[in-house]
């Protein structure tokens, strides 16, 4: 695996870990009161998107590993340039049901190099 494609992964680990830090022991309700929340879990989602991006653009392979990675560059772009619109009750199920599947495939993946 080259250097750069586990810095990106190692950047989606670091995110994903992130928002598991912000939403533990919160509720749907908490996430949609607080605006500071949403606003650290859409960047660290951010984050996510484009370091898949940039993964697939140096390795299209290694980023077809991911599940749906495709799916989370397009939630990037929604949250990036379509913020107006952003459904806060998608993005809480996408943390509660997605990210630790995510998580999870990107541990194996740098456990492999």
């Amino acid at each position: 695996m080259q250097p750069e494609a586990k810095r990106y992964l190692y950047d989606i680990a670091e995110a994903g870990r992130l928002i598991g830090i912000f939403t533990t022991g919160k509720t749907f309700a908490d996430y949609e009161r607080d605006a500071m929340l949403r606003s650290a879990v859409e960047r660290q989602f951010e984050i996510i998107g484009e370091a898949l991006t940039q993964l697939a653009r140096l390795d299209e392979a290694l980023a077809g590993r991911i599940t749906e990675y495709r799916r989370i560059i397009a939630f990037r772009n929604i949250i990036a340039h379509g913020y107006a619109k952003v459904d806060h009750r998608t993005v809480w199920d996408i943390v509660e049901s997605k990210l630790p599947a995510l998580c999870r495939e990107v541990a194996t993946l740098l456990e492999e190099q």
